[in-house]
């Protein structure tokens, strides 16, 4: 068996799927790794730390396409790398197959098997495989750092003999994992931190972070689901948390907003007049840009200032640590591989709960529901 591991495509985009430590493990299954020239560099990881773990270098992206049983990714590639895929192979990364399933479909008329890294369901065996959170815990952690260091003020209070300067107050909207890591970063430079999220039960975690846990009364509506993910909100119900938090936003000097619903578009939490009432100098870092954004204002992928608010709208904010973010990366990745190869041999038991979650289409077979609802629509156009 041929596990490839190529070289990130998208513009941008600095991590890598495995590393060598994940290489020295499949090795000793008795897989063959084989490695794109360079693709670990920016992580840093160099071909010859790959050849030391047991990995050989290919320089032909398009052998690796082509012979690979399995293929792990942190995007998904390019069309024509889609193409390519040996028949029958398997494809892992975050694919986007609720937000661009037709991306996928080059992939699929090839029979390939894919395995999308965002669906893999949210139980305690799969928490070792659970990419979403390791990739939000570096999102939470940079955006408070890039906070810090574009406010014109300092976080945490000083008391000097020119007097006292107060902490900063920073307002994370959104308590999952990546608002969590941003409040606990916030708070270890000093800042005093508030949160609000839709879920009643985040408060106790906002809280034993030593942050302030600002709620809204949503009249007793279910607001989380069985995964424990948030839910959307009627109107009225955001409405009473975007009048909440432009209350809040009056005195806040930095803004973190991180609340997103998979496969749909960000919900709009921060609105203009939210905006206009914050103090020139402050910022809004939304962390929820990749999905349309949770501020009205915010431009996806640009940084934009609007009446002295600096709104920045980052799409890959892990890519900007690629060392620690592919280290967190690698390992969900080699223990969600070790489901599928045992002893070296490649098995695909559907009947595992977490395999069967995370498929999308398997030997050319869509067999996500939602997925396949979307390319049905999409082809009867």
């Amino acid at each position: 068996m041929l596990i490839g591991i190529v070289k990130e495509s998208n513009t941008g985009e600095t991590r890598v799927a495995l590393l060598p430590d994940a290489v020295k493990g499949l090795k000793a299954q008795g897989v063959e790794v084989a490695i794109e020239n360079n693709c670990g560099l920016n992580a840093g990881a160099s071909n010859d730390d790959y050849a030391r773990a047991g990995g050989t270098v290919a320089s032909d992206r398009g052998w690796l396409f082509a012979n690979a049983d399995i293929i792990p990714v942190v995007n998904c590639p390019p069309a024509e790398d889609l193409r390519r895929l040996k028949q029958g192979s398997i494809l892992s990364g975050f694919l986007r197959p609720l937000d661009d399933p037709a991306a996928l479909r080059p992939a699929i008329d090839r029979g390939a098997t894919l395995f999308s890294m965002e669906l893999i369901p949210r139980i305690t065996r799969a928490q070792a495989m659970d990419t979403l959170s390791s990739m939000a815990t570096v999102a939470g952690y940079k955006a408070v750092v890039i906070a810090a260091d574009h406010l014109p003020r300092m976080f945490p209070l000083l008391m000097t003999a020119a007097g006292t300067v107060p902490p900063a107050k920073v307002f994370v909207i959104g308590a999952g994992v990546a608002g969590l890591q941003a409040i606990a970063t916030a708070r270890r430079l000093g800042a005093l931190v508030s949160a609000y999220d839709v879920r009643a039960a985040a408060g106790e975690q906002v809280k034993s972070l030593g942050a302030t846990f600002v709620e809204v009364d949503l009249g007793g509506i279910q607001t989380e689901d069985k995964g424990g993910y948030a839910k959307e909100l009627s109107e009225e119900a955001l409405n009473r948390g975007r009048d909440l938090i432009a209350h809040t936003a009056k005195t806040s000097d930095v803004i973190i907003t991180t609340a997103q619903v998979p496969g749909r578009r960000a919900p709009l939490l921060v609105r203009r007049d939210a905006v206009e009432g914050m103090r020139r100098g402050s910022i809004i870092l939304d962390l929820a840009a990749p999905g349309g954004g949770n501020c009205e204002l915010t431009r996806p992928g640009e940084t934009i200032d609007h009446n002295g608010v600096t709104i920045f709208g980052p799409l890959n904010l892990p890519a900007t640590i690629p060392v620690h973010a592919s280290q967190l990366y690698s390992k969900n990745m080699t223990n969600f591989l070790n489901l599928l190869v045992k002893k070296g041999v490649l098995t695909v038991d559907m009947n595992d709960e977490i395999i069967k979650g995370s498929c999308v289409a398997h030997n050319g077979n869509v067999v996500n529901e939602r997925v396949a609802a979307v390319l049905q629509a999409a082809s009867a156009r």
